[in-house]
């Protein structure tokens, strides 16, 4: 059973770079070139939507040097990403408060999310500037905005209608949520849209996740019962 949506944590990428004896941008560097690597292979596998988790909220208190070459960075994924999600027929949308960064930028985001967004294939959302709290607190406030002018009734709010409010309004909740690096928590990321997801956590540092470190993912994932929350084959026990 291969999974419609894959959210991933791109994590380990300063660490790899420091155990390399190199610094920490150039982890990064290669961590943005693997992004098209696992975009096509997911895609081939025949995952429909992949989300990747590039810059949180919580990511501005790195240090200046590490945020300006982080933005600097995806500022440049995203142009080149106009001829590879051509090339490939990737569908892009951007997630998070996109507010915090400069014009040109969001000038960037605007001109490929309208250049792809015909495309048939991958629907690839990349999280800038997210957290999930603050996604669920902005939802709330424009809530608070359509009540107060008329547009929205309390008796009318439901999981549905809070979802439509959020930044991945009409993308289906992940199936499955990868973390790469070893770490085994959510920082922050898809509260809401991970509340039934199958979680899968490898040592694998980004750069180095691969299409087979990939497979082995999705095949983790297969094996699950997704009906009851056990491994496939396993013998019901009373607890």
């Amino acid at each position: 059973m291969i999974p419609n949506h894959v959210a991933i944590i791109l994590d380990g990428n300063g660490r790899w770079a420091k155990a390399k004896g190199m610094p920490r941008n150039y982890g990064h560097t290669m961590g943005a070139k693997n992004v098209e690597v696992i975009s096509k292979a997911a895609y081939d596998m025949g995952i429909r939507y992949l989300t990747l988790y590039a810059f949180s909220t919580e990511n501005w208190n790195r240090p200046k040097s590490e945020v300006s070459a982080l933005m600097a960075l995806l500022d440049s994924y995203l142009k080149n990403c106009l001829k590879t999600a051509k090339k490939n027929h990737i569908r892009v949308r951007v997630i998070g408060d996109l507010s915090r960064l400069d014009e040109k930028f969001r000038q960037n985001i605007q001109t490929l999310e309208a250049a792809s967004a015909d495309y048939d294939g991958l629907r690839l959302q990349i999280a800038i500037n997210y957290g999930s709290r603050d996604e669920m607190i902005r939802a709330m406030q424009q809530m608070l905005k359509d009540h107060e002018k008329g547009n929205l009734k309390a008796e009318e709010l439901n999981e549905e209608k809070f979802a439509s409010y959020l930044d991945t309004a009409g993308i289906p909740d992940p199936d499955l949520l990868i973390r790469t690096s070893g770490e085994q928590r959510l920082s922050n990321y898809l509260l809401w849209q991970l509340a039934y997801s199958e979680f899968y956590f490898t040592k694998t540092p980004w750069p180095d996740f691969n299409e087979s470190e990939l497979k082995q993912a999705v095949d983790a994932y297969s094996a699950r019962d997704r009906r009851y929350g056990k491994i496939k084959g396993e013998e019901d026990t009373d607890v």
